[in-house]
């Protein structure tokens, strides 16, 4: 978004509302084929007493906690968080906040050890530019083990960049189902004078993204006469009584995160 010569640039809360509406817009009208198809992968993992498997690194964590461990979410999901070996020992914090961590296939690989992973879970992988190598292994890993894979990602960021992974590979060229959450190449959107760039929309249409499929999961679960174990929250009477005993279900499958 530009002014014309002679006028003044002007950018405020509207030109957020406008530019973010417009990216849900379009994740609405192009993605809905795609939503069906992760949920139909999320809803066969459940019945077969599968575990959603969720993770992304940097602002794609917030992907992951949309999807496990929130009120309105599964009970039977879990997120994978490079923070978490730092909680184990595996790795130390210094290590972590390096946004070098980013890019290291090891730690995808010692992240995936310290979960009790099966051959029924999903996994959905959120990340926007799709080239880290620590998010591409964690879906190669997947992959490798016979657990179906569901990417949100930018197809026209990750078509114009070279992935950090050994394999040269991209998130969106080792899943199974495809969600393009519609982003710009860099994400936002809004131009400045200087060429500087604001709004991202990554973190808004993944949210949106992980509530359509959630959503559409327990729709086909209810289609098929199933139990739709989701999570209420603790800030209502009895919500924390009624999520124990969820969980005592799926009990160390699904790792404790943050309170």
């Amino acid at each position: 978004m530009t002014a014309d010569a002679g006028q003044q640039l002007v950018v405020d809360q509207d030109t957020a509302v406008r530019t973010l509406s417009a990216a849900v817009d379009r994740l609405v009208s192009t993605q809905r084929g795609a939503v069906s198809a992760a949920a139909r992968l999320c809803a066969d993992a459940l019945m077969a007493d599968g575990i959603l498997q969720a993770f992304g690194t940097g602002h794609s964590q917030s992907f992951a906690m949309e999807i496990a461990g929130r009120a309105g979410g599964f009970a039977a999901s879990n997120r994978l968080a490079l923070r978490q070996l730092v909680m184990a020992g595996v790795a130390t914090p210094a290590e972590i906040v390096n946004p070098d961590a980013e890019r290291d296939v090891e730690f995808a690989r010692k992240l995936w050890g310290l979960h009790d992973i099966r051959p029924a879970d999903v996994f959905l992988i959120a990340s926007n530019s799709g080239g880290n190598a620590t998010t591409v292994e964690m879906a190669i890993l997947a992959h490798d083990h016979g657990n179906p894979v569901v990417a949100v990602t930018s197809l026209d960021h990750s078509k114009a960049i070279t992935s950090t992974h050994p394999s040269g590979k991209r998130l969106f060229e080792v899943a199974d189902v495809v969600v393009d959450n519609c982003g710009v190449v860099g994400d936002s959107e809004v131009e400045l004078p200087g060429g500087v760039t604001v709004t991202p929309t990554s973190t808004v249409t993944s949210a949106y993204a992980a509530q359509m499929i959630a959503t559409e999961t327990c729709g086909l679960l209810l289609a098929a006469g199933r139990d739709v174990p989701v999570l209420t929250s603790v800030n209502v009477p009895e919500g924390k009584a009624r999520n124990e005993q969820l969980k005592a279900r799926y009990g160390d499958r699904v790792m404790e995160n943050d309170p």
